[in-house]
């Protein structure tokens, strides 16, 4: 070709000269991922085609707190919805080092095996100084997250209530409409966690160790009502006695309870994750649990009171942080923490005074 004619090529291109230290096809690829990123639509679509990956964008974009992602994650949501309440969403909780990581991923990895497409939310303590996740799920659960039909998903805690992830109920709905039928939501196990993630699961699995005091603390009024199941973990080697003697204890325990609602009797099983026993026992519970409830009619009904319980969440949290949103009250706010300190004005007589200068901006 002359020197005319390529002269000619590029000008009729009206392309550029390519950087000698930018390689075209990497350009290309960086452009192509740019728009895609922004693509909500195509997020959608992915979504519901079951790609782990967008799934782990859409709970990124859901648990954003920039306000110029808020319509776009509800849109997200919106369509996902028709998609969702396919799933038994199932609560596990227990003290720190009861073993809730590697329960779950044994229990994970059973269902795996019977066919089923397994979610994990995890919530994990927060660190107080970077406010980052310090566990790390994904970590302790190296052979689980290798699963093609596993998803685990770590979120920090954070402030929010009871540590458990304010974005958590949307999250299952997202993973719900990507295909996944058994949705395992970890808590902290302080505080209270297990009384948020009870109001939003089917099924509520509680953890305990035999052997470390820990029979008397299960017996409180507030955890055994809400257990649907109670695990006793670590159940191997020299520790077999003690959990059987533990398993007696808690049996005792609840038949002092009257039969819940939904008319299903709690039940308690021994469980060793490390040795991969009484797992089985486990999802059978849970699977006599779903077909009883959802034959007398519990099952819907649960979920659409677990439905407008979130509706009145989503409402005190939303006039909360307009409350704490507006510079005007930001700036009230700390001249009545003055006052207060100054012993100038008493805590109820603040807040009233607060209230009534935010209802009058509105």
């Amino acid at each position: 070709m002359s020197k005319k004619n390529q002269a000619s090529a590029l000008s009729e291109s009206g392309s550029k000269p390519t950087s000698a230290n930018v390689n075209p096809n990497s350009a290309q690829r960086i452009r192509a991922s740019r728009k895609n990123k922004f693509e909500e639509r195509d997020l959608l679509q992915q979504l519901l085609d079951g790609n782990k990956t967008a799934l782990g964008r859409a709970i990124t974009l859901v648990e954003s707190n920039q306000f110029s992602h808020r319509k776009k994650a509800q849109q997200l949501l919106e369509g996902a919805l028709p998609y969702s309440q396919k799933s038994i969403r199932i609560g596990i909780t227990g003290v720190p080092g009861v073993g809730k990581s590697t329960f779950i991923e044994s229990f994970g990895s059973y269902l795996i095996q019977q066919g089923k497409k397994v979610a994990v939310l995890a919530v994990d303590p927060s660190s107080s100084v970077s406010h980052g996740s310090i566990l790390g799920d994904k970590t302790r659960m190296e052979n689980l997250v290798k699963e093609e039909s596993a998803f685990i998903r770590p979120s920090a805690s954070g402030s929010s209530l009871g540590g458990v992830a304010k974005k958590t109920r949307e999250s299952i709905i997202l993973c719900e409409a990507a295909g996944f039928d058994v949705v395992l939501i970890e808590t902290v196990g302080v505080g209270q966690s297990e009384t948020t993630v009870h109001s939003m699961t089917d099924f509520f699995l509680l953890l305990k160790l035999a052997g470390a005091g820990d029979e008397l603390q299960g017996i409180k009024r507030g955890i055994i009502e809400m257990a649907d199941a109670i695990v006793i973990n670590k159940a191997d080697g020299d520790n077999i006695k003690a959990a059987r003697e533990a398993k007696l204890e808690f049996n005792r325990a609840l038949q002092l309870y009257p039969t819940k609602e939904s008319g299903w009797k709690p039940k308690v099983a021994l469980s060793s994750a490390l040795k991969q026993t009484g797992i089985d026992n486990v999802w059978d519970f849970i699977s006599e649990f779903e077909k009883m409830v959802e034959a007398n009619g519990h099952f819907q009904k649960n979920r659409k009171e677990q439905d407008k319980f979130w509706l009145l969440q989503t409402i005190n949290e939303h006039l909360k942080n307009r409350f704490y949103q507006n510079v005007m009250m930001k700036k009230e706010l700390e001249v009545q923490l003055k006052a207060i300190e100054d012993n100038k004005i008493t805590a109820f007589a603040a807040a009233d005074l607060l209230i009534e200068k935010f209802e009058k901006l509105n």
